[in-house]
């Protein structure tokens, strides 16, 4: 039984580049390279200036459990390595790359084998080598999934395809265009975390992902050595009831297997590993053709940009160069954010590059930014809140600068989508004050 998500809301969709197929953008001519695109510890530069790389050419790394490796998206002679904008907010460590135009492949790029002849640690070793992180914004380091805690045993991977923040629409082409790769990729991590189940979920606005995702896992079962010698691995697709922020992974599983995070938890916890489509489509690449994670295909819409689109994009490339790409500014553009409107991250330049958790680009000519009022207690916020949250009272605490009663308040469950500056009638920018509630409580805690 399918459940339905509690709270949530139902923004305008404004997906009008879902029937857009994806193109490729045009080869980026220099590529900054943030040593930092994942959750965890920040890459150490393995190239100095002066250097020859090559493409998929491994540039950063570093020994730590949690942190993903990064690689040249492109052949050319490394220029600088310095401080550059990053859009996440602060300048991070970076690697600037001159492309040659010749695109040379690394000699380390070459198919790691198949899905039959692949050991489990084979399979992990290859997802954490390639650098795959998170594509559905979050970038936790794929790898890091595969090894659970001693004593967590994993019985059901999840493949996210809600996509259900508004104007994003990357992921639904890749389901459309690129079904069999990602079934393929899917098959690779549950072969890696050795479970027999997998589950697509897939937002019934959505039809035409649903219909070609079924057909082929119909075909794959049909051929795929593996489930025919093999205990069977099943996998089926769920169609779910259209509502934001069901793509959250917390919200997906409580829908589709009505098990609930603990506070302060991960999936693994429940015995559950949900990875993106754009993911499972990036381990098939490293695993089928070597290629590790220095591309992605991001969405680029809003009525701030003349000509909307999906493109495939090389990590490194920057904002202004995929918005030119696109016909460039479509008059004058108030906002500019990296993914969707709703949990996007404002940008104060377009001279950032695309990073791996770069699911769009959403350029709008009216920000909607209206003058907060004080609030009326009408508690919409905590009717809409996927997390049985009371936003409103973070709002005031952190006002008053009351960072350890924002604590109590459990603060740290919220997952910033947004549904309570959606409805908030006073326009209270609710998300930005728990934002800086959680950044001043962890600097409390730090100080401890």
């Amino acid at each position: 039984m399918i459940r339905k998500l509690r709270g949530g809301i139902h923004p305008l969709e404004e997906k009008n580049t879902k029937d857009l197929p994806i193109r490729q953008a045009t080869e980026p001519k220099q590529v900054v390279i943030p040593l930092q695109q994942h959750t965890g510890v920040p890459c150490q530069p393995l190239v100095k200036i002066g250097d020859q790389v090559n493409v998929g050419q491994k540039i950063g790394d570093i020994n730590a459990f949690i942190s993903a490796p990064v690689h040249s998206s492109v052949s050319g002679k490394v220029v600088a390595i310095e401080p550059r904008a990053h859009p996440l907010g602060p300048t991070v460590l970076s690697i600037v790359i001159e492309s040659d135009g010749k695109n040379l492949v690394d000699e380390n790029v070459r198919p790691k084998g198949n899905l039959d002849s692949l050991t489990p640690a084979q399979i992990k070793d290859a997802v954490r080598e390639a650098g795959i992180v998170g594509l559905g914004g979050a970038a936790f380091p794929t790898a890091v999934k595969l090894f659970p805690p001693e004593g967590k045993k994993i019985d059901t991977l999840l493949l996210n395809g809600a996509e259900c923040e508004p104007y994003l629409t990357a992921d639904y082409r890749l389901m459309v265009e690129r079904a069999e790769e990602i079934i393929y990729g899917m098959k690779l991590l549950m072969k890696a975390l050795n479970v027999q189940q997998g589950i697509i979920g897939i937002e019934d606005n959505k039809p035409q992902a649903i219909k070609t995702m079924i057909t082929q896992i119909k075909k794959s079962d049909s051929t795929d050595y593996n489930l025919r010698n093999q205990e069977l691995k099943k996998i089926r697709v769920i169609s779910l009831k259209t509502k934001y922020p069901q793509g959250s992974e917390k919200h997906l599983i409580k829908v589709m297997l009505d098990r609930e995070v603990p506070s302060g938890g991960l999936p693994l916890d429940i015995g559950v590993v949900v990875n993106n489509v754009g993911t499972a489509f990036a381990v098939y690449e490293a695993v089928v053709t070597g290629l590790p994670l220095i591309k992605r295909t991001v969405t680029i819409s809003g009525d701030g940009v003349k000509e909307p689109g999906n493109l495939e994009v090389k990590i490194g490339t920057l904002f202004q160069e995929v918005i030119d790409q696109c016909g460039g500014l479509n008059g004058k553009v108030e906002k500019v954010i990296m993914g969707g409107p709703l949990m996007g991250l404002a940008q104060y330049t377009t001279e950032v590059p695309i990073i791996k958790g770069t699911t769009g680009i959403l350029l709008l000519k009216d920000s909607g930014i209206i003058e907060s009022q004080p609030c009326i207690r009408c508690g919409r916020c905590i009717d809409v809140c996927p997390m049985y949250l009371m936003p409103t009272m973070y709002a005031l605490l952190v006002e008053h600068k009351k960072w350890e009663e924002t604590e109590k308040y459990s603060i740290v469950d919220c997952i910033e989508c947004g549904c309570c500056a959606y409805v908030c009638p006073s326009k209270i920018p609710l998300v930005h004050y728990i934002k800086y509630g959680k950044a001043e409580l962890l600097a409390l805690k730090k100080k401890i």
